[in-house]
C-alpha cells in the first residue's frame, strides 16, 4: 500500500497524523508541508517561552528527551519527507494534485496525493485600527514572532506594553510581561470581564483582583482605537466607559481571537461553515471522502450543545491528528466532538472549566442556572490547603451538567476535578452524578465530601428549590443597598467571626449563630428580605432551612459565604 500522503500544516495535527499513518503503514509516502521555518512545535508554550520559562525556542520543538523535530528528525527517525517554508497554493482534486511553493527559491511543483490532511491552522484577527501596521506591534502568531518579542524584551526596548484581548493567550502575555520582565502592562478587553466566553463574572473578578494585585492593569468594556507613535508604536488610544484615554505603549500585542484558515480549502470546493471553519464528520473527513481536517481550521460537535463549533486548542489537536492517521489507513476512527476542558495558570492563581457558562447556556436557548460553592480543596483539618471555588452550570427540568468552571491557588488540584468532570461530559451527566462522583479520597488531597460531591449537592438544592442563593457580585449590590428597609443582613457565623461586621455596622449587620437561630427567630422580621450568610454557604444554608420550616418566605442564602466575598473583593469587613 505505498499510497501518497500530503499534509498540509506541521505544527501540532499534521506531524501527528503523519507519524500515526506512518507507523500503521510503513509503506506510505508522506509529505509534510508548511509555509514557516520552524515545524512541529508546541505553540501553547509560546507564553513560557517570552517569560523567559522556557530559556531556548528549540525547546519548544524538542521531543521529551531532546531530539529537535527538524526535516532531519522526521526523515531519520519517522521516514517522513518534511518540507518547511513551502506554502500550498492550490488543490485539483480532479487531478488529486496540490500545486506548492518553495518560498525560498519560488519553484513551483504539483505533488501528487491519494490522501490528503489539511492541518492549515488559524490567524490571528487583525484590527482595523490606524497604526495596526507600526513597528511594536504584534499578534503571537508563532514560534518565530514570540522569538521577536522576547528579542525586544531582552534588548531593554520595552518598558510599557498594551495587550489588547483577556483571552488565554493575552492574560498568559500578560503574566510573561509583567512578572518575568517588570514591564508595566494593560490589558484592554471590550468584553465587561476577563476570559468572557469562558468564566462567570464572578470568577473572573478573583482572576482580576489577582493579577491586579501583581501590578497588571486592565481597561474592560473597552477598545483600542488607534495605536499611535512616531514610527513606531509608543502609545495606544483606549475607548472606554470613563471616555478616551491615552497608554503609553512600547509593545502592543493584539490578541483578539482567530480565525480558521480555510481557504485552500473553500477555493477546492469543499464545505465550509459560515464561521469559516472546514466541515468534517467524525472520521475528520471533509466533503471529499479522500481528504481529511482538523485542529483549528476545521469545526467539531459541541457534546453539551449537539451543534459545531471551533475550538483551537493544540491538545485537541493533537488527538484529531491520531484519529486521522488511523483513517488514512482504513481504520474507521471516530472523533466524536468535545465539550471543552481547558486550563490557565495566572499567576499564583488557576482557572479551569469544561463546557458553557450561563451566559453560553442562555446564549445557546438552554433554560440553565448557575451554582457557586467555596470550600478547602483538602481535609479542612490538614495543614497544607486553600479555598477552591466553583460552579455548576445546570440544566431546570433535566438537572444536567451544562459546565463547570472554578479558580484556585492550587492547580492540579483543580485541574483534576475538572478534569473527572470532563470525563463524565460525552455521558450528558446529571447533578446528582456529580453529588455521587466516585473521587479518590485522603487528607492529603480532597475532602470526604469532595468540592464536586459538594457542588452536585448544592445543584440538586438550587434545582428543587430547597436552596435559594446570591452569588458574591449580587451581595455585592445588595450590600451597596444596605440602608434599604426591606434588607435585614443576618450573619449565622459564632461571634468571634461576626464582630468585626457588628462594630463597623452597627444597626445592619446583625449576628445570631446558627445553633441558636431555633430558638431566636422571634429576633427576624417576617416582612423583610434576609440574607443569611456564613464563611462558606454550608451554616447559612442550614439556617435557611430552619427559618423556611417556621415560615419564613422571602430568604436568600450567600453562595460561597464571606470566602467568596473575600476573593471578589467584596468582603464588608476590607470596605
Amino acid at each position: 500500500m505505498g499510497e501518497n500522503i500530503v499534509v498540509i500544516g506541521a505544527v501540532a495535527l499534521g506531524p501527528k497524523a503523519a507519524c500515526r499513518c506512518k507507523r500503521l503503514n510503513p509503506d506510505a509516502r508522506v509529505v509534510l508541508l508548511d509555509r514557516g521555518a520552524r515545524i512541529s512545535y508546541g505553540g501553547c508554550g509560546i507564553p513560557y517561552y517570552v517569560s523567559g520559562d522556557v530559556s531556548d525556542a528549540d525547546e519548544l520543538q524538542s521531543t521529551s528527551f531532546h531530539m529537535l523535530r527538524d526535516v532531519a528528525f522526521f526523515r531519520d527517525t519517522k521516514d517522513i519527507e518534511a518540507r518547511p517554508r513551502t506554502e500550498a497554493l492550490s488543490i485539483d482534486r480532479a487531478k488529486k494534485t496540490v500545486r506548492v511553493r518553495q518560498l525560498d527559491t519560488g519553484v513551483e511543483e504539483d505533488l501528487p496525493y491519494d490522501k490528503l490532511v489539511l492541518a492549515t491552522g488559524s490567524s490571528p484577527r487583525a484590527l482595523p485600527i490606524a497604526g495596526a501596521d507600526l513597528p511594536g506591534v504584534s499578534a503571537v502568531a508563532d514560534l518565530d514572532a514570540a522569538i521577536k518579542i522576547r528579542e525586544g524584551l531582552t534588548a531593554g526596548q520595552v518598558g510599557s506594553a498594551v495587550i489588547v484581548g483577556a483571552g488565554f493567550i493575552g492574560l498568559e502575555m500578560a503574566v510573561a510581561l509583567a512578572d518575568m520582565w517588570g514591564i508595566e502592562t494593560t490589558v484592554v478587553e471590550y468584553a465587561p470581564l476577563i476570559l468572557p466566553t469562558v468564566l462567570s463574572p464572578t470568577l473572573a473578578r478573583i482572576i482580576q483582583l489577582h493579577m491586579e494585585e501583581k501590578g497588571v492593569r486592565f481597561r474592560l468594556a473597552a477598545q483600542v482605537t488607534a495605536v499611535q507613535g512616531d514610527g513606531k508604536a509608543e502609545r495606544v488610544v483606549v475607548k472606554g466607559p470613563g471616555g478616551e484615554e491615552t497608554i503609553d505603549a512600547d509593545m502592543v500585542i493584539m490578541s483578539v481571537g482567530v480565525t480558521p484558515n480555510s481557504g485552500l480549502a473553500k477555493a477546492a470546493g469543499l464545505e465550509v461553515s459560515p464561521r469559516g471553519g472546514i466541515v468534517i464528520d467524525e472520521e475528520m473527513r471533509t466533503s471529499d471522502p479522500d481528504i481529511f481536517a482538523g485542529g483549528d481550521c476545521a469545526e467539531i460537535k459541541n457534546l453539551v450543545t449537539g451543534q459545531n463549533f471551533f475550538l483551537p486548542l493544540g491538545s485537541l489537536a493533537n488527538r484529531q491528528g491520531r484519529v486521522i492517521g488511523d483513517n488514512l489507513c482504513g481504520l474507521h476512527s471516530r472523533f466524536p466532538g468535545a465539550a471543552g476542558a481547558w486550563c490557565v495558570k495566572l499567576f499564583e492563581q488557576n482557572a479551569s472549566g469544561v463546557g458553557l457558562t450561563l451566559e453560553g447556556a442562555r446564549r445557546a436557548g438552554l433554560d440553565a442556572v448557575s451554582v457557586h460553592v467555596s470550600q478547602f480543596d483538602r481535609a479542612h483539618f490538614y495543614p497544607d490547603k486553600d479555598f477552591m471555588y466553583l460552579e455548576l452550570v445546570a440544566e431546570r427540568g433535566t438537572g444536567r451538567v451544562l459546565g463547570v468552571q472554578g479558580v484556585s491557588a492550587m492547580g492540579d488540584a483543580l485541574v483534576g476535578r475538572i478534569g473527572a468532570v470532563a470525563a463524565l461530559m460525552p455521558h450528558r451527566p446529571t447533578v446528582t452524578d456529580l453529588s455521587l462522583l466516585e473521587l479518590p479520597y485522603s487528607p492529603p488531597f480532597s475532602s470526604a465530601m469532595d468540592i464536586v460531591n459538594m457542588l452536585g449537592n448544592v445543584g440538586e438544592n438550587i434545582l428543587t428549590g430547597r436552596n435559594e442563593s446570591v452569588d458574591p457580585l449580587e451581595f455585592a449590590r445588595l450590600f451597596a443597598d444596605r440602608d434599604n428597609p426591606e434588607l435585614f443582613f443576618l450573619d449565622c457565623r459564632e461571634l468571634g467571626n461576626a464582630q468585626t461586621y457588628l462594630e463597623k455596622y452597627p444597626g445592619l449587620w446583625h449576628h445570631i449563630p446558627q445553633g441558636q437561630l431555633a430558638g431566636r427567630l422571634g429576633e427576624v422580621p417576617r416582612d423583610r428580605r434576609v440574607v443569611v450568610l456564613c464563611n462558606s454557604g454550608a451554616r447559612s444554608y442550614e439556617a435557611l432551612l430552619t427559618m423556611r420550616h417556621a415560615g419564613f418566605t422571602n430568604v436568600v442564602n450567600v453562595a460561597g459565604g464571606v470566602a467568596s466575598l473575600s476573593a471578589v473583593g467584596a468582603d464588608p469587613k476590607a470596605q
